[in-house]
C-alpha cells in the first residue's frame, strides 16, 4: 500500500473489468463472456433427462458421454446446493404451481463456481400430477456478479450516507467545544464516524493542541498528534498546507514522516486520514481518522472523509464562537455582581449565580448583601427585564443605587420606592422585580418588601418549608410610572437554625409547565436538601437549574441563622409558628413532647404540651402575627424545663375569672396551676410569656444555731 496524496485516476467500471480479456485470461472470464443458454426436458415418470449440447456445456458435461440420467447432473452440484435445488423443485411440484425458477452454483474444473439459473414449466396430467418438466438452463454468473456488485455498491453508499447523517445529527446538538469533543469521543462516536480511532487538534494562537483522543493506541495517537505546528508531524502539516493526507500503511506513514518511526510498533491501525478543518477560509485545526483494516481510500471514501471534516469544522467554528460569546457575557455579568460576600455574625450566607446557556444573551439577575447600621444587613435578589447587555447594564446601575439607599439607613419600603424612582429616571423601557429584606440576626427579625417578585421561603428546624405571605408592590419602574410607590413591609421572625431562601424565576420556571409546579419543586428540594447554606445552594442548583434546561439566568441567596442547641446539660430549641399555618399548633406540641423525650425528661411532657397549647392559642387568637416558641432546660439549681412564647403584641394577658359556662379565660389559671414559676417580660416591640415546669427548689438548710433554739 502507498501514500495517496493525489486524487486517483478514474477507475475502470466493474462491467468492463469483467468483459476485458487479455493473454492469460482465466476460464471463468471466458465463460462470463459467452453467457451460454441451453434447454432440457425431464420425464418425471420415466426418470430420464434430455439436455441439448448447449445445456450440457452449462453443466460442464460432455455431450458424448452424458447418459440421460438426472443423477449425473445432480452429481455435479455440491450437496448443500443440491439440497436447495431439490427443495425448490419439490415445493413447486407439490404446491400445484405450473412453473418455477431457481439460481444455484455449479463448481467448474478450473476451481471456480458458476452461477446457474433454471427457468422451467411443469406439465401436469388431468388429475394434476406432474409428469414432465421442460425449461431452459443458463450460465448466469455475469448477471449475478453484476447484481452483487451493484448491491455492494449500494450498500457502501448507504453506509456512507448513514455515517454523514449520524454525525450531522450528533454534532447539531453540540453547543460548546466540549460538546463537540464529547460527540466525537463519547459512546458511539467512532461508530458514527466509521473509524477505529481519532485525534482532534485545535489551533490556538500559534500552537496546535490535541483536544480529543479516542480509539486504539490512544497513547500512540497522542504522540502522533500533539506536536505543535511542526511540519514533521501529520496533524501540523495538514493545518499548514490546508491539504488532506491519506496514508494506507504504516510504512507509508514513516516514509512521509520519519520522526514517527519509533512509534510504529505501538500502532494498531494500518491506515489514516489527516484532514484539515477549514471554515470560512480559516484553519481551525486537524481531524485524524484511523482504521485497523487496509483501505485504498477510493474516491467515495475520500469524499466521505472530507465531508466529515467539513461537518466537524462547521460545528467547531459555531462552538468556538459560542464559547467566546459566553465568556464575554459571563465576564460582563460577573463584573456587575459583588466580588465577595461579607461574613455576618450569627449566621451564614451562600449566594449562587448561573448564567443561561445562550451565548451573549446575558440576563439582568442579581443578588447583594449590604452592611447596615446596628449590626444589621440587607439582602436582595432581583431581575431586570430582558436578556441582553442592556439588561445587564441596567442591573449594574440599579444594584449600586439600591445598595446606596439601603446603606443610608432607610426602611425597606423607602429603599424600594427610591430604587423605582431611580430606574424610571434612567429613561429606559425596562422594569425590574426584586425582593429586599433587612435582617437582624441578634433578634431574628426580618423586615421584607417585594416589588413584583417571589417572596422568600423559610425552612424550619424540623425540615418543614413555609412560604410566608409577604405583601408586595408593583415592579420597580412601573410603580413610579403608575404613581404607586407603596411597598408594604412584612415582618418575619427567623429563629435560630432556620433558613431563608431568596431566588429569581430561572430557578422555578420549567418550559411548558405551570410556575406553581416549579415553586412546589423548589419547596420540596429546600426541605430535602442539606442544612449548610453552601451545600443547600449547590443542591438547589444541581437539582433545579440544570433540570429546567439552563434556559434562564438564576440568582440565589440562602441565609441561615446559626442554630442554638444550648449545651448537652442544658439543650435548647426554637420554633416559629405562623399564624396562617393550620398545622403549626399541633406540630409545636409534637415537637415539645419529642424534645423532652429525647432529653430524658418525658415525665414533664404532658404538662409542657398542655402549657404550649394554651400559650400559643392565646397568641394566635388575640394578636395579628405568629409566635416564637423556645424550649430549654435549666440545669441549676434543679433540672427544670423553661418554656417561652414570644409575640409582637404589646398587650399583656390578664387573669380573668370565667363563669361555669365560659369557654375561654382559663389559660393563665392553668399556667398558674401547672408551672412552678411563670411571668411576662417585654421583648422589643412585643412580649414573652414564660414558665418553668419541674420540681420546686429544695428548702434552704436550717442554721445550726436556729436548730438549737428550737
Amino acid at each position: 500500500m502507498t501514500d495517496h496524496d493525489q486524487q486517483p485516476s478514474t477507475s475502470v467500471p466493474p462491467r468492463l473489468l469483467i468483459e476485458k480479456t487479455h493473454n492469460g485470461e482465466s476460464a471463468t472470464a471466458q465463460r462470463l463472456a459467452m453467457n451460454r443458454t441451453g434447454s432440457f426436458e425431464w420425464d418425471v415418470e420415466a426418470g430420464t433427462l434430455d439436455v441439448d449440447d448447449a445445456g450440457l456445456l452449462v453443466f460442464g458435461l460432455d455431450p458424448q458421454t452424458f447418459d440421460s440420467r438426472p443423477e449425473t447432473v445432480l452429481d455435479r452440484i455440491e450437496p448443500s446446493e443440491r439440497t436447495r435445488l431439490d427443495g425448490a423443485v419439490n415445493e413447486a411440484i407439490e404446491s400445484g404451481r405450473r412453473s418455477f425458477g431457481v439460481h444455484f452454483r455449479v463448481p467448474m474444473d478450473d476451481g471456480g463456481d458458476q452461477w446457474t439459473h433454471i427457468q422451467a414449466r411443469i406439465l401436469r396430467s388431468e388429475d394434476g400430477q406432474a409428469h414432465r418438466i421442460i425449461g431452459v438452463v443458463q450460465d448466469a454468473t455475469a448477471e449475478v456478479t453484476h447484481s452483487a456488485f451493484v448491491l455492494d455498491l449500494e450498500k457502501r453508499r448507504q453506509r456512507q450516507t448513514n455515517i454523514v447523517e449520524r454525525t450531522t445529527s450528533a454534532l447539531s446538538r453540540a453547543v460548546t467545544v466540549d460538546d463537540v469533543t464529547a460527540a466525537l469521543t463519547g459512546p458511539g462516536g467512532l461508530a458514527r464516524l466509521g473509524a477505529d480511532g481519532l485525534s482532534l487538534g485545535l489551533v490556538e494562537n500559534t500552537t496546535l493542541s490535541a483536544i480529543a483522543l479516542s480509539g486504539d493506541s490512544v497513547e500512540a495517537i497522542d504522540a502522533l498528534g500533539d506536536a505543535g505546528l511542526d511540519r514533521r508531524f501529520p496533524l501540523a502539516e495538514a493545518v499548514l498546507s490546508g491539504r488532506p493526507r491519506f496514508l494506507t500503511s504504516v510504512s507509508a506513514l514513516t516514509r512521509r514522516y520519519p520522526v514517527l518511526a519509533p512509534y510504529t510498533g505501538r500502532l494498531k491501525f494500518r491506515a489514516a486520514a489527516y484532514l484539515p478543518l477549514v471554515a470560512q477560509a480559516r484553519s481551525l485545526g486537524t481531524l485524524a481518522l484511523f482504521y485497523r483494516e487496509n483501505t485504498t481510500f477510493n474516491a467515495d471514501e475520500r469524499n466521505l472523509c472530507l465531508g466529515l471534516a467539513a461537518i466537524v469544522a462547521q460545528s467547531l467554528q459555531r462552538a468556538k464562537l459560542f464559547d467566546e460569546e459566553r465568556e464575554f457575557a459571563t465576564g460582563l455579568q460577573s463584573a456587575m455582581l459583588p466580588r465577595r460576600i461579607q461574613e455576618i455574625e450569627g449566621g451564614e450566607i451562600a449566594v449562587r449565580y448561573h448564567a443561561a446557556w445562550s451565548g451573549r444573551q446575558v440576563g439582568g439577575d442579581w443578588y447583594d448583601v449590604i452592611g447596615l447600621p446596628k449590626n444589621r444587613f440587607g439582602i436582595v435578589v432581583g431581575d431586570v427585564q430582558g436578556h441582553d447587555t442592556h439588561a445587564a447594564a441596567i442591573m449594574g446601575q440599579l444594584r449600586i443605587a439600591l445598595r446606596a439607599y439601603a446603606a443610608e439607613g432607610h426602611p425597606p419600603s423607602t429603599v424600594l420606592a427610591r430604587a423605582s424612582r431611580f430606574l424610571a429616571e434612567l429613561d429606559t423601557d425596562r422594569f425590574a422585580t426584586c425582593t429586599y429584606a433587612q435582617v437582624d440576626l441578634a433578634s431574628g427579625t426580618v423586615r421584607v418588601v417585594r416589588a413584583g417578585h417571589f417572596g422568600p421561603l423559610i425552612r424550619h428546624m424540623d425540615g418543614r418549608v413555609g412560604s410566608p405571605q409577604v405583601r408586595g408592590g408593583l415592579p420597580l419602574g412601573i410603580s413610579t410610572d403608575f404613581l404607586d410607590e407603596e411597598f408594604p413591609e412584612t415582618r418575619l421572625d427567623l429563629v435560630p437554625g432556620e433558613t431563608l431562601v431568596l431566588y429569581t424565576d430561572g430557578l422555578v420556571e420549567e418550559p411548558g409547565a405551570d410556575i406553581d409546579a416549579g415553586v412546589q419543586a423548589l419547596i420540596n428540594e429546600v426541605g430535602a436538601g442539606p442544612a449548610s447554606p453552601q451545600a443547600l445552594a449547590d443542591h438547589l442548583s444541581d437539582r433545579l437549574w440544570e433540570r429546567w434546561g439552563s434556559g434562564d439566568d438564576v440568582a440565589l441567596l440562602v441565609l441561615r441563622r446559626s442554630p442554638d442547641p444550648g449545651s448537652p446539660r442544658a439543650p435548647r430549641l426554637h420554633q416559629y409558628i405562623h399564624q396562617a399555618d393550620p398545622e403549626g399548633l399541633s406540630d409545636a406540641r409534637t415537637i415539645v413532647r419529642q424534645a423532652l423525650t429525647d432529653w430524658e425528661m418525658a415525665e414533664l411532657a404532658d404538662d409542657a404540651e398542655l402549657v404550649t397549647g394554651e400559650l400559643l392559642v392565646n397568641v394566635l387568637l388575640h394578636t395579628e402575627g405568629g409566635a416564637v416558641l423556645t424550649l430549654e432546660v435549666l440545669p441549676e439549681p434543679v433540672r427544670r424545663v423553661r418554656l417561652s412564647v414570644q409575640d409582637r403584641s404589646s398587650a399583656w394577658p390578664r387573669r380573668r375569672t370565667p363563669g361555669e359556662t365560659a369557654t375561654s379565660g382559663r389559660g393563665l389559671l392553668l399556667l398558674d396551676a401547672i408551672a412552678t414559676r411563670w411571668g411576662i417580660e417585654p421583648r422589643g416591640e412585643g412580649k414573652a410569656v414564660w414558665c418553668e415546669i419541674g420540681p420546686s427548689a429544695p428548702p434552704a438548710a436550717t442554721p445550726p444555731s436556729a436548730a438549737k433554739q428550737g
